[in-house]
C-alpha cells in the first residue's frame, strides 16, 4: 500500500504488511503521546477536522494526534454550521476546504459520503466514520489494542477467538474490525446479537471466504474461551425511531458477575465507546472499572498513536519525526 498522498477511506485498502507498517510507526509515537518529547515535524501544516455527526473521542483524538506532530487544527462541527446546510454539494465543499488544509479528517452520517467528498478533495482525506458503513481508523486502533493485549497474555492475532456482542448490524466498528481480522489466520468469531441486529451478510461473507470459524447466536451462553469480548452500543441514531431502538437497549449487559460466568479470567473487555451508562442500557457496568482486563481506556489512548501514525505516513514524514524533536518544558505524568 502506498500511504503518502493517499486517502484512507476503507479497511479494504489494507493488507497485513500495511497494518504492520502502521503499528510500527504507532509504536514510535508513544513518547510524544505521553508528552515525554515533542516533535515539530508538521509545523506549519493544517488539518481540517470536519465532523458532521456527533463525536467526542474520534474528533478530539484526530485533533490531538495532529497537534502532537506539531500541526494546527481547524474544526467544523455539525451540519448546521457548514455550507452543506445551504445545499452545497460534498464535492464543492471538498474543493473549497481542501484549499485551506493539508489533510482532512471527516465524519458524515451518510454511507459512502466520505469517499464522495474525497473525489473533490485536493488533499488526503481520512474517514472518521461514514454512516453505518465503515470506521477504518477505529478498526486499526482496535486491532492495535488487541495485538498489545494478546501479546501481554502470550498470544498472537493468529488463532484469536473474539466474541462480538450487541448491535452488529449498525455498528460500523465491528464491520471494519471483522474485515481486518479476516486478514489473519484461524480466527474464531462468535457473534452475539438479537436476530434483527445481526452482522450484515456482506461482512459475514468476508469472514467465511477467508475460511474462519463462525458462530452466530442470539444468546450469551456457557463459558466461552474468548480472548476478546468486544461489546457494542445500540446505535440508536441509525434506527427509524427511538421506540424501535429501545426494544434492544440493555439486551446484553456486562457486569462483573456476568463476565465471571461467561468468560475466562483473562478475557479482554473492549468497547468502541461511548458506552451507554444509562440504567436501562448499562452495557458495561461500573463494577468492571477496576477489572484489569477492561481495555476501553487503553483503546482511547491507542487511538491517538494510530492516528498520529496515519498522519505521518499519509504526509510522508514517518522517517522524519525524531529529527524535529524538541524539549518538553513542563512535566506531565501520562502514565496513569
Amino acid at each position: 500500500m502506498k500511504f503518502e498522498g493517499s486517502h484512507i477511506l476503507s479497511v479494504n485498502q489494507f493488507d497485513r504488511s500495511a497494518i504492520e507498517q502502521v503499528f510500527q510507526v504507532a509504536n514510535q509515537m508513544v513518547p510524544y503521546a505521553k508528552r515525554q518529547k515533542r516533535t515539530k515535524v508538521l509545523d506549519g501544516a493544517i488539518m481540517g477536522n470536519l465532523f458532521f455527526e456527533p463525536s467526542t473521542r474520534t474528533r478530539v483524538s484526530f485533533g490531538t494526534a495532529f497537534n502532537l506532530l506539531g500541526g494546527e487544527v481547524r474544526e467544523t462541527t455539525g451540519m448546521e454550521s457548514s455550507a452543506l446546510a445551504k445545499g452545497e454539494s460534498l464535492f464543492d465543499t471538498a474543493r473549497v476546504l481542501s484549499g485551506y488544509s493539508d489533510i482532512i479528517a471527516m465524519r458524515h452520517p451518510q454511507n459512502g459520503s466520505v469517499a464522495e467528498f474525497a473525489e473533490g478533495s485536493r488533499v488526503p482525506v481520512i474517514n472518521g466514520g461514514d454512516g453505518s458503513n465503515e470506521h477504518p481508523t477505529q478498526a486499526l486502533l482496535d486491532l492495535y489494542t488487541i495485538e498489545k493485549e494478546i501479546n501481554y497474555h502470550g498470544g498472537s492475532l493468529d488463532g484469536l477467538h473474539i466474541a462480538m456482542i450487541g448491535d452488529l448490524k449498525f455498528g460500523r466498528t465491528v464491520h471494519s474490525l471483522s474485515k481486518l481480522l479476516s486478514l489473519y489466520k484461524n480466527i474464531r468469531f462468535t457473534l452475539i446479537s438479537p436476530k434483527e441486529l445481526a452482522m450484515p451478510d456482506s461482512v459475514l461473507s468476508v469472514i467465511e471466504n477467508a475460511g474462519h470459524r463462525l458462530t452466530i447466536t442470539d444468546q450469551l451462553e456457557g463459558n466461552m474461551d474468548a480472548d476478546i469480548c468486544y461489546q457494542t452500543r445500540i446505535q440508536e441514531e441509525r434506527f427509524p425511531s427511538q421506540e424501535e431502538a429501545n426494544q434492544y437497549r440493555g439486551k446484553f449487559r456486562l457486569n462483573q458477575q456476568i463476565y465471571t460466568k461467561h468468560f475466562q479470567s483473562k478475557t479482554v473487555i473492549m468497547h468502541p465507546l461511548p458506552r451507554d451508562s444509562r440504567a436501562e442500557a448499562n452495557e458495561l457496568d461500573n463494577d468492571l472499572n477496576q477489572n484489569p482486563n477492561l481495555a476501553i481506556f487503553r483503546q482511547t489512548d491507542n487511538g491517538v498513536l494510530v492516528r498520529m501514525a496515519l498522519f505521518a505516513l499519509t504526509l510522508g514524514v514517518e522517517n522524519l519525526v525524531s529529527q524535529y524533536d524538541c524539549d518538553v518544558h513542563w512535566y506531565s505524568n501520562k502514565s496513569k
